[in-house]
């Protein structure tokens, strides 16, 4: 076993969301996954068990619990396999469905892996949850963008979308750990996505994971997709749209991810990000 460490939806090691991958896990058990995991200390660490015609059984350990479904350590894994195999077509058996990936090259000779997800989905967010989640963030109602409902969005796992009406009230994000992820487990929500749009087209996301052992996270595939979901489901961008979200500056890892919403409701997001190989271990996220 070895593990491979990438920072994805960045070009920069310093930027971008670290992920362990490990290529070929054939042989190991859930606690051989979750020890890993836990020594690797990065929000999530991808297991692979390689299959015929690019196949792969692919599952998804934080240091804490099993998700199933990351969104950067899909990315990641994508383009470490593409850096040792070539670029090409994937197929990836998650725990939450089936999730195609396409490699290839920018302009700069970069590997780029584009991700299809689940179907997504978006529910109300009812009023009693939306309230206890302010409550914990510390937000005001009237903080809240009122062109952006409060929803819960699905595309792999759940995630509660929270619009801020301003920069500076998404970039003010403090909260008790143990209490948002006792909120956060009672509701099967993996992390939370905090957003701010700063044009139709490109928006500001922060994500804490508390379930995950970590404070936040500075770039969520997973939860862009679910996002991308939410936007078409609530007629908020024209279709087809092609959205940037920006993540992970407030943190000082700052990312870039990019998100393709068809018009089909049924038709899954793309989310498209580069990865670059971390050749000197990074401080894992923060756990606070």
């Amino acid at each position: 076993m070895k593990v491979l460490r990438y920072a994805a939806f960045t070009t920069d090691s310093l930027g971008g969301n670290p992920a362990g991958v490990v290529l070929d896990a054939t042989g190991m058990n859930d606690a051989d996954m979750a020890s890993t995991a836990k020594d690797v200390g990065y929000s999530e660490t991808a297991f692979v068990v390689p299959g015929d015609d690019g196949r792969m059984t692919v599952r998804y350990f934080s240091p804490a619990v099993e998700v199933p479904f990351c969104g950067h350590a899909t990315i990641a894994t994508a383009v470490a396999h593409a850096h040792l195999h070539g670029v090409g077509e994937l197929t990836l058996h998650t725990r939450a469905g089936v999730i195609p990936v396409h490699t290839g090259r920018d302009d700069a000779g970069r590997v780029t892996a584009t991700l299809t997800s689940v179907p997504p989905r978006t529910e109300p967010l009812p009023d009693d949850q939306v309230a206890a989640l302010l409550r914990v963030l510390g937000w005001k109602a009237e903080e809240l963008d009122r062109t952006m409902p409060p929803r819960v969005a699905y595309a792999g796992a759940w995630h509660p979308v929270l619009a801020a009406a301003d920069r500076a009230r998404l970039a003010a994000l403090d909260y008790d750990m143990r209490e948002l992820a006792a909120l956060m487990d009672r509701h099967g929500w993996v992390t939370v996505n905090l957003v701010w749009r700063e044009s139709p087209v490109v928006f500001h996301s922060r994500n804490p994971f508390p379930t995950g052992g970590v404070f936040e996270d500075p770039a969520t595939g997973a939860a862009a997709a679910a996002f991308g979901g939410y936007l078409r489901a609530e007629n908020l961008v024209p279709l087809p749209a092609r959205i940037t979200i920006r993540q992970g500056e407030d943190m000082g890892r700052p990312s870039t991810i990019t998100a393709t919403v068809p018009k089909d409701p049924g038709a899954g997001i793309a989310i498209t990000g580069t990865a670059v190989e971390i050749e000197h271990p990074v401080a894992p996220a923060p756990t606070r």
